[in-house]
């Protein structure tokens, strides 16, 4: 039995889909807040549990008997490291021969404040003795992809990466990893650093903007504080705006950039491109 945490999720989701491909739906557990947000999995047969971060006791309900389990990053910034100690916490008690993570890119030297939260998670996975493995996800595209509409109605597509090369992927490629892992013997102990096969700058995301829509789409590099200021302004959450111009200044440095193909040697295809994902935006 392989239970998937925040399965209502974006990312929960599809690892769900691409686990039913391989193995019965009984086997499946959607750990879900909010059982209403899954009927639709539970009608095709997965097995749905109330499990919320901050419950320790419906962590140790939704895992019992749990072979596996999937810990998707909690969504909620600044609160990650205690969500993740219950759920850590819970897979130790339940037993569990494999504890997956879904982690940062090199989030042990990631020059993304983001990381901060990923690497004290990995150091108490570590502390507890679970047999683990940690998906190191980058960037997904859709991240960057949001903000196509605005950036045609402008003719303008604004960001603080500066010449940073980004290696995103689709979100659908890092849950298909996931599924692979969870599906696969002797992953414990293992640390996949995961992102897309090419690299681009926003320049260059600009340049294919144009190219697919025929519309003249440039890049405007902003200073972290006014990029953070217009996704206030546009109705971005403060929190969500910050943590997207601190994730720019981060790709800048680097920290969005991975050559090593771990993701698609793992899936066993090619990543799925930004000229493909944006052609889909486009329609």
């Amino acid at each position: 039995m392989i239970v998937i945490t925040g399965a209502s999720g974006q990312l929960g989701r599809l690892v769900i889909e691409a686990l039913l491909q391989q193995l019965p739906a009984n086997e499946i557990v959607a750990a879900v807040r909010s059982p209403d947000k899954v009927s639709d999995l539970a009608a095709r047969g997965v097995q749905v549990r109330v499990a919320d971060y901050v419950k320790p006791e419906t962590l140790s309900t939704a895992f019992a008997g749990a072979e596996k389990v999937l810990l998707i990053s909690s969504s909620e910034i600044g609160q990650r490291v205690a969500q993740h100690r219950n759920v850590i916490e819970a897979a130790k008690q339940a037993g569990v021969s494999l504890l997956a993570y879904t982690s940062l890119l090199r989030a042990d030297s990631s020059p993304l404040p983001l990381g901060a939260e990923h690497r004290e998670t990995e150091a108490l996975i570590k502390a507890s003795g679970v047999p683990s493995v940690i998906l190191r996800n980058g960037w997904y595209t859709e991240n960057y992809l949001a903000s196509v509409p605005p950036a045609l109605a402008q003719g303008t597509f604004i960001g603080s990466a500066g010449e940073g090369k980004i290696s995103s992927a689709a979100r659908a490629d890092y849950a298909l990893a996931a599924a692979k892992v969870l599906t696969t013997p002797n992953q414990a102990g293992k640390v996949y650093e995961l992102a897309g096969d090419e690299a681009y700058t926003l320049a260059g995301l600009a340049a294919e903007l144009s190219k697919q829509s025929g519309k003249p789409v440039n890049y405007q590099n902003l200073p972290e504080a006014e990029f953070k200021s217009i996704l206030v302004q546009v109705g971005l959450p403060e929190p969500v705006a910050t943590l997207l111009a601190e994730s720019d200044i981060g790709a800048s440095k680097g920290g969005l950039f991975e050559d090593g193909q771990q993701l698609s040697q793992l899936i066993g295809r090619p990543t799925t491109s930004l000229a493909e994902m944006m052609k889909g935006v486009l329609v």
